[in-house]
């Protein structure tokens, strides 16, 4: 719902919600708020000012994930969907899955990651952003093109860094009921309290559960049932003189039932359940000692294993995801100059019980490099490098150079980068059908991009704009690719593609504030081009809208309420194996939504998709045949729960 980012790299002000005095006054707190407001970032190892990044990133701070956190307890999902150039897109409509695609990029390349740490994955799967809930989220930030500098192979089209909220001086607890119109329920917790001698804890804890529902009556479940529990500890310590440490550990468990309705079936008469049943467990630590004369050692490690069990009709996959991950690194200054060198190690295994063929065990060793340099008060030039050793696609040469220059009110910020991603088995069309019609790996080679981006940005007052050109240039991109088309039977294979996959694009964000107002207009163009498949020419990258939109209005006063209003429009894409139409309409989704404060106690009420729109509304999302590669849904390009209102009570206490 309402909160679009905002872009913090301009103007990352906390900007006054009830200012009396009109306009004049308004502007001087917005800007007396913009000196004081201290927003770090993670992302970048600097640990700079997000004002002072060379790097563009983009940061949701507490305020924003507490709206998002009123229309979807249980997931991140919309709070992503709702950034400028971040696409959420559904991968499978048999389950929900989805995952994230950054200005215009595939999913699989955007890496995931918690207080820094690969906690889910070298390689995201396409239901973890469902099985995340915000509820302990302290900011969240996004930088957005190659990111292989800073990450190794996992980051090519992006990064996305969950930061935990730090316990405060008092105990504080939090308690979220949410209920929905399409029968689903959330319960979270939030805990945390010092313990003394620098010493603090906090702890997170979530029931979800949504039931089964065909909406169109067709057979088909459009929205899939789930049964999940999360739970997060986490432990802070603060020394003197900047020591810290960090660690955590996470368990989740979720089972999720989707595909035909109990007693029905698909075209060909017979019932297809597709299942997934997930257990995560975690655990990370960050730690930094200053070392005297020398500058302050930094080290970072985690430990992931998830275990699945898919159900696609007659298939059961049974498999194990396992990722390590290591860094050692130090940081110093020197005069005008910041650096930070380190080592990183990342091991990322997979394991099938049903297609062993395809079990993968992925070592990368890495060395990297960043330096940041204040030529003067208004430019500033950053650069970084690493090089990483992989086990099975060799030793790649990722580097990144920035610009920062601010003139004034005025930002700009220029990037090149180039970076690489190793392929696995797992594309979108793997996750939604499964292995068992793939082909056995061979040949493929490591996806490679070059991107660039250019951001000019004006804030004064309660004005604010910023403007974003961005541009990539993908090889060797992995894509599926029928060997037989039969649909009892068919096959399927992976090839890499050494034609080049083109993007170019620009985003556009306005925004004004007064006193308790603000309205945020936004716009997203996106021109993504690949090779045809036939070999005929080059054509769209399908389920890239060239055209989005956003407008929202939003009045907020705190300690009594908010409510907002809010407008997206998703432009013409095109599709690919839909046979019932080649290029997906355009649509509109309205929301509104309010919360009234009562001491310690919050009522909201949210309402989505006011206009009710629906993918099966103008045609099945139930394909007549299935795909060769397994699917029996034609791929997502619109909503398919439709209009959908949630409400709940938000208890909080102490600080």
């Amino acid at each position: 719902m309402p909160a679009v980012l905002v872009l913090t790299l301009l103007s990352p002000a906390a900007w006054a919600q009830d200012v009396s005095g009109g306009n004049d006054q308004a502007g001087a707190q917005a800007e007396t708020d913009e000196e004081d407001e201290e927003i770090v970032v993670q992302a970048t190892r600097s640990r700079r000012r997000v004002q002072d990044e060379p790097i563009r990133v983009d940061v949701l701070n507490r305020d924003e994930i507490e709206e998002k956190l009123l229309m979807r307890p249980g997931n991140i999902a919309m709070m992503l969907s709702e950034t400028g150039g971040v696409r959420v897109q559904v991968t499978s409509p048999a389950l929900g899955s989805a995952n994230v695609r950054v200005q215009g990029m595939n999913g699989r390349y955007t890496q995931l990651l918690a207080d820094g740490l690969p906690l889910y994955g070298g390689q995201a799967s396409s239901l973890g952003l469902l099985q995340i809930p915000p509820t302990d989220l302290g900011q969240v930030e996004v930088i957005k093109g190659a990111a292989s500098a800073l990450y190794g192979p996992s980051a090519l089209g992006g990064v996305i860094n969950l930061v935990s909220r730090r316990p405060g001086d008092a105990l504080e607890i939090e308690a979220l009921l949410n209920v929905t119109s399409r029968d689903g329920q959330d319960l979270t917790a939030y805990a945390a309290s010092p313990l003394g001698g620098g010493w603090s804890a906090s702890l997170t804890g979530g029931l979800h559960r949504q039931s089964r529902q065909d909406i169109d009556d067709d057979g088909w479940i459009d929205l899939p049932a789930y049964d999940r529990w999360t739970a997060r500890p986490r432990l802070f310590w603060d020394g003197a003189g900047g020591a810290s440490i960090f660690a955590t550990i996470g368990a989740m468990g979720e089972d999720r039932v989707g595909g035909t309705a109990p007693g029905r079936t698909t075209p060909d008469g017979r019932p297809f359940l597709q299942t997934q049943n997930t257990d995560r467990l975690d655990a990370g630590l960050v730690a930094q000692l200053p070392l005297a004369g020398i500058g302050t050692a930094h080290v970072r490690a985690s430990g992931m294993r998830q275990d699945h069990r898919h159900v696609f009709g007659d298939t059961a996959e049974d498999d194990r995801h396992d990722t390590l991950f290591a860094e050692l690194s130090l940081a110093g200054e020197a005069g005008r100059m910041s650096w930070v060198a380190g080592v990183a190690y990342q091991a990322d295994g997979y394991r099938s019980e049903t297609f062993p063929q395809f079990d993968y065990d992925f070592t990368v060793p890495g060395v990297f490099v960043q330096a940041e340099h204040a030529l003067n008060e208004q430019l500033t030039v950053a650069g970084s490098a690493r090089i990483d050793a992989h086990s099975e696609y060799g030793t790649r040469f990722s580097p990144r150079l920035s610009l920062l220059y601010r003139p004034g009110f005025w930002t700009v910020r220029a990037s090149v980068g180039r970076g690489f991603h190793a392929p696995t088995p797992f594309v979108d069309e793997t996750e939604a059908a499964g292995l068992s019609r793939l082909e056995p790996l061979n040949g493929l080679r490591a996806e490679t991009a070059e991107s660039a981006s250019l951001d000019i940005g004006y804030a004064r007052g309660g004005i604010e704009a910023n403007l974003t050109l961005f541009g990539s240039d993908m090889r060797n991109t992995t894509r599926l690719d029928v060997v037989d088309p039969s649909p009892e039977a068919g096959r399927v294979r992976l090839v890499s593609v050494a034609e080049t996959t083109r993007i170019r694009g620009a985003e556009l964000l306005l925004r004004y504030r007064w006193q308790a107002f603000t309205v945020t207009g936004s716009y997203v163009f996106v021109d993504s081009s690949e090779p045809d498949p036939d070999g005929t020419g080059r054509r769209q990258v399908p389920l890239t809208p060239r055209h989005t939109a956003g407008l929202v209005a939003m009045w907020e006063r705190h300690g009594v309420g908010r409510i907002g209003f809010e407008a997206y429009y998703t432009g013409r894409q095109s599709l690919e194996d839909n046979p019932f139409r080649a290029t997906g309409r355009p649509y509109v989704e309205l929301g509104m939504m309010g919360e009234i404060v009562l001491g310690d106690v919050r009522l909201f009420l949210n309402a989505e998709n006011l206009l009710n729109v629906r993918q099966t509304r103008y045609d099945p999302l139930l394909r007549p045949t299935r795909a060769p590669d397994g699917r029996w849904t034609v791929d997502a390009w619109a909503p398919t729960d439709g209009f959908t209102v949630n409400g709940g009570i938000r208890l909080t206490f102490g600080a």
